[in-house]
């Protein structure tokens, strides 16, 4: 029985395992890894792994009790204050939702293409004991933005529903100011902090070996890479259209350009 408990404790993570049981000539029960004469093998569908979390760093990142920190895919949330750093406004709002649903509470994590990040945190969608997806919850309450980095494309058409739903109810960061989007004409050297929402008609597509541009002034353009070209639509079908673009503006001298990596980070705002 001991050995059975082993292999059970196995099963969370090793998906491919068997188990085979049988009775010896005394009646006593047995089980093995490895099919023996008279065994049976049992039907087990392997169960998750729960991990407990320790602390709560912010709306997008938890720390679990083995010192893991894991950050949650496919969503952005606005900054809490750190070092000399002021919060973004919803910051707190979403970190302390978070730690309401999650401080020393058990998760089970869904690891996508990327198992880690640059900065070393575990990559995953989390979900409770009550199987409540928590990167969705968030997305779905307003308290994070859609931020999709391929190849981690697991739940993006799940995200991409939920943010828009979100943001037509005008909930959560939908509805401050600070997260209005921002003509691309309107720009100064200061440019804009944070993560950004900007508007702009494409003036001019042109390419270089890495990226396709989409210009929107002369000063002002968002990129996509070459290798992700094949997610989106026919970038030509941008030209002379007004668009919104989310991500971060990159400053270079007194040229702005933002990267986007998923077409969700791109919508078009009228058909002229």
């Amino acid at each position: 029985m001991k050995f059975f408990l082993i292999l059970m404790l196995c099963l969370s993570s090793w998906t491919g395992a068997e188990v085979y049981q049988w009775l010896d000539e005394k009646g006593g029960e047995h089980f093995s890894d490895r099919p023996y004469p008279q065994a049976k093998k049992l039907d087990i569908k392997p169960g998750y792994g729960f991990y407990k979390v320790k602390a709560v760093y912010d709306g997008d990142t938890v720390v679990l009790e083995d010192g893991r920190k894991v950050r949650l895919l496919g969503i952005n949330a606005p900054e809490v204050k750190h070092r000399n750093k002021i919060a973004d406004a919803g910051g707190e709002e979403a970190r302390l939702w978070l730690m309401n649903r999650l401080q020393h509470a058990k998760v089970r994590m869904e690891i996508d293409v990327e198992k880690t990040d640059k900065y070393g945190r575990t990559l995953a969608y989390l979900f409770t004991e009550q199987k409540e997806h928590i990167n969705l919850s968030l997305v779905k309450a307003g308290l994070a933005a859609v931020n999709i980095y391929p190849p981690n494309l697991l739940y993006a058409d799940e995200l991409i529903k939920s943010e828009k739903q979100a943001e037509k109810a005008r909930l959560g960061i939908w509805q401050r100011h600070e997260y209005a989007a921002v003509p691309a004409g309107s720009l100064t050297e200061a440019g804009h902090p944070g993560w950004t929402r900007l508007t702009g008609r494409v003036i001019h597509i042109h390419h270089s070996r890495k990226y396709i541009y989409l210009e929107m002034t002369g000063q002002v353009d968002a990129r996509i890479e070459r290798k992700w070209l094949f997610l989106f639509p026919d970038v030509n079908d941008y030209l002379g259209k007004t668009v919104e673009i989310r991500g971060w503006l990159n400053k270079s001298k007194s040229h702005f350009s933002l990267l986007v990596r998923h077409p969700s980070a791109i919508s078009q705002k009228d058909n002229t």
